[in-house]
């Protein structure tokens, strides 16, 4: 069980240690959020539930067919959509390799 942010984030990065599993996740995560704003501005929110099911659709694609494990979402919810914001940003800092390098122990 892990108890510290930290080790998750580690765990984390290792379940998505792959190229497209990041993509696949950045493109669902950002649609889910696309999709929140509409409803939002529309006035039809009741929808928001459907914003989660494409984000999980793409991330849940990507672990079961390319990185061939479990999302870390059923373990630790919480922490996992915190997350994927934060490897979101990573990637668009250009740090996410340096961190799959970190958390494998290889560099380039």
């Amino acid at each position: 069980m892990i108890s510290k942010y930290s080790e998750f984030w580690d765990f984390y990065v290792k379940e998505h240690s792959k190229p497209l599993t990041r993509v696949l996740h950045f493109i669902g995560t950002s649609l889910g959020l696309a999709l929140l704003a509409w409803f939002i501005w529309r006035g039809t929110w009741y929808y928001f539930p459907l914003s989660l099911v494409v984000g999980y659709a793409f991330a849940w694609f990507a672990h079961f067919v390319i990185e061939k494990n479990r999302p870390a979402t059923f373990k630790y919810p919480f922490w996992s959509f915190i997350s994927d914001y934060k490897m979101m940003w990573y990637m668009v800092t250009g740090r996410m390799g340096r961190e799959v390098e970190r958390v494998s122990g290889t560099a380039r």
